[in-house]
């Protein structure tokens, strides 16, 4: 429990942060399950669309500091060498 009531504050302030970056990490998340499941089945089409979609929300997880930087920069690059793998393949 906290003693302060500066200590009461951080403890709201952190549960509200806790919720918003789950949710954002969430959303990247889906986005990179859907993109996966696209590469899985071979619909280059599909997987290019989701790959936009995905970026954008690795992206965004980025910009509000719910991931670092480097770990999007190196998830985007492992999505597009999947997509860069099924075009070759195809």
């Amino acid at each position: 429990m906290p003693n302060t009531r500066s200590a009461e504050k951080r403890v709201r302030v952190i549960a509200k942060r806790t919720l918003r970056n789950r949710m954002i990490r969430s959303r990247m998340k889906t986005a990179i399950r859907r993109y996966n499941a696209a590469v899985a089945q071979g619909d280059v089409n599909l997987a290019t669309e989701l790959l936009k979609k995905a970026v954008s929300q690795i992206d965004r997880a980025a910009a509000k500091g719910v991931i670092h930087p480097n770990q999007a920069s190196r998830r985007k690059a492992r999505l597009a060498a999947r997509l860069n793998g099924l075009n070759k393949a195809s």
